[in-house]
């Protein structure tokens, strides 16, 4: 089995303007040039971008052979108790598949919201049936090929632990999870410090979703910083007195064949953090060959 791990940055660097770039058409060559191959392009305060550019965007990264994505907007609330405010969050997911469409992206990751007003098991229960009246309008809209991805959140009021990510995905075969490592190390109050503990989270995901789903994994990595209410604030890679730490997880892909598309939300560097990220897996994959080798 051939395995590509694919490594990129959720959005753009602070040095890619530096550089005197303009444009996020730009960023494909760009990552290209650096080693990277993927792009999470960027919808947190909505979706502000025409077809021409997105067009663009998309026929570059197939050029340079860069998986992409896109974070749909942080506002969206599938639990909210009112209906307008969820009508509105099925909109603006609706608005990403469609610029999806245009770009060629083929995931939307989605905050699910906050059950800080609503009953938990209301919350679930409205937010996977949003979900799935979502997915069936994209199909009216000829907008079957892109699958959503739910979000691992890092603060104990949103909808987003493991377990409930695991049981929204379960409710349709187009929901796929977007496993954030920083934020399930920072709901469980550094809970991620072991090979051990990484292998627990992908054994889990495994047994509930079938390792099919799981083998091509959407992964958000940064270290974070928390507080006893969850995450405060991502970190880059070289804060180390922040977890958690990739080595970890890169033993897990390596061990699991897995296939996995490694996002980097590290703050202002996640273009350069993301390229940390690639090295430290080869070499955790260079060092795991050579103790295979001296065992053969």
């Amino acid at each position: 089995m051939i395995v590509l791990v694919r490594f990129g940055p959720s959005g753009n660097s602070e040095s890619f303007y530096k550089e005197g770039h303009k444009s996020s058409a730009e960023m494909p060559a760009w990552l290209s040039g650096m080693g990277l191959d993927a792009y999470e392009y960027q919808c947190n305060r909505g979706v502000n971008i025409g077809k021409e550019l997105a067009e663009k965007i998309g026929q570059e990264a197939q050029k340079y052979n860069i998986f992409l994505s896109i974070h749909a907007p942080y506002y969206i609330n599938m639990a909210s108790p009112e209906e307008e405010k969820r009508i509105k969050s099925k909109g603006y997911i609706i608005d990403c598949m469609r610029l999806a469409k245009w770009m060629g992206a083929k995931r939307i990751v989605v905050h699910t919201g906050s059950y800080s007003k609503v009953d938990k098991k209301w919350a679930l229960e409205i937010s996977a049936k949003l979900f799935d009246e979502v997915l069936k309008e994209a199909d009216s809209l000829g907008l079957t090929d892109i699958v959503l991805c739910p979000e691992v959140l890092g603060k104990n009021n949103q909808i987003g632990s493991l377990e409930e990510i695991i049981e929204i995905c379960k409710t349709n075969e187009r929901l796929f999870p977007t496993i954030d490592f920083g934020h399930i190390h920072a709901r469980g109050q550094g809970s991620l410090n072991t090979v051990e503990d990484f292998e627990r989270i992908i054994n889990m995901l495994e047994n509930s979703l079938g390792t099919e789903k799981v083998r091509e994994l959407h992964c958000h990595f940064s270290r974070i910083e928390f507080t006893k209410g969850g995450e405060k604030k991502h970190w880059n890679i070289d804060d180390t007195q922040f977890g958690p730490e990739f080595e970890h997880l890169a033993e897990v892909i390596l061990k699991k064949n897995m296939n996995p598309v490694i996002i980097c939300e590290s703050r202002a560097n996640m273009a350069e953090d993301a390229l940390k990220l690639k090295k430290i897996y080869n070499k955790v994959a260079e060092g795991m060959q050579n103790e295979k080798s001296a065992c053969n």
